[in-house]
């Protein structure tokens, strides 16, 4: 037996068995007989970063170099911000950030190829999509209402906790390029069952998010926006029908993974999502902007519509 010294703090100390030779049985037998077993040790050694039987390392070099471009292009993002005084770019910035970002850790994963080239494209539709949605959104416009009420309780230390801010984004991108990353890992045939499972409801996620956000700007045209919020198509049965397809998107990295250990890593990924959208970043700050806009119509509606997950409405949705 020897073991082998993973890079984590404190040092860990994995065990590598090697094939006994057992008397009468050739080398090649003995295999056979442990082939219900391997392909789990296999899997679960390459899902920190060794290949089972093979002095070989999985190289996450390129996620260090990913890494520091997420954190230079937020960095971007915040100049852009302090030399124009406008956050509605910083949205639309990290929207692409992350697609290259993504389809770059995707590309230089170690699973079949075909896997890690179908994951990279649906991270570059799904960035270009978010990405130029958010720029027309915010064309004309100087802020988005979320940054904005962000810098203005900040007061003078605005500058250094708005970049503070936007590196903490910087984190969490890194930490979906990651779950990328093992998603494209997986080296089975491709397209397997879950891999079909898992590109349907990457697209269904891209669809329903754009329907979704095409159905609010329609209603942001008309006369009634002006005194009316928006219960029309998908934001019927959810407030936030947008962010529930967005974290189902990323819902779709651990099915890619599901037959292997590194469906663990890959789900960091939707439960970052949901945790950022639900309770930090997403709704919260834009709730408090409705509530001070919209009052008791705004209450009214919470009270009948789901925040997140679509439901049925309690009583009827608003005429």
């Amino acid at each position: 037996m020897q073991f082998l010294a993973l890079g984590l703090e404190p040092m860990v100390f994995v065990p590598i068995l090697r094939r006994p030779r057992l008397p009468g049985l050739a080398p090649n037998k003995f295999h056979e007989t442990l082939k219900f077993d391997e392909p789990f040790c296999r899997s679960s050694v390459n899902a920190f970063g060794y290949a089972f039987g093979e002095d070989r390392k999985l190289n996450y070099l390129p996620l260090v170099g990913i890494a520091i471009g997420i954190s230079l292009a937020m960095a971007i993002a915040w100049m852009i911000q302090r030399a124009t005084n406008r956050s509605g770019w910083i949205d639309s910035i990290w929207a692409f950030t992350v697609g290259l970002a993504g389809a770059a850790a995707a590309l230089a994963s170690y699973g079949t190829f075909q896997r890690r080239l179908a994951i990279a494209v649906l991270v570059l539709i799904w960035s270009v999509r978010l990405g130029f949605h958010i720029a027309a959104r915010m064309h004309g416009k100087d802020d988005d209402p979320r940054y904005r009420s962000l810098i203005d309780g900040w007061g003078s230390s605005a500058g250094w906790r708005l970049f503070v801010f936007l590196q903490i984004q910087a984190v969490a991108a890194v930490v979906l390029t990651v779950s990328v990353f093992v998603a494209a890992s997986e080296s089975g045939v491709f397209p397997g069952r879950l891999d079909m499972v898992a590109i349907a409801l990457a697209l269904l996620a891209i669809g329903g998010e754009a329907l979704a956000d095409y159905q609010l700007a329609r209603f942001r045209g008309t006369v009634e926006a002006r005194s009316q919020i928006c219960e029309q198509g998908l934001w019927r049965y959810s407030r936030h029908p947008n962010y529930f397809f967005e974290w189902l998107f990323w819902c779709s990295l651990p099915v890619f993974a599901l037959h292997g250990p590194a469906v663990i890593a890959a789900s960091a990924a939707p439960i970052l999502m949901y945790w950022l959208l639900v309770h930090v970043s997403g709704i919260p700050p834009l709730e408090d902007h409705m509530e001070r806009s919209r009052g008791e119509l705004f209450r009214e509606l919470k009270r009948r519509v789901n925040s997140f997950f679509p439901g049925l409405p309690k009583g009827g949705a608003q005429k």
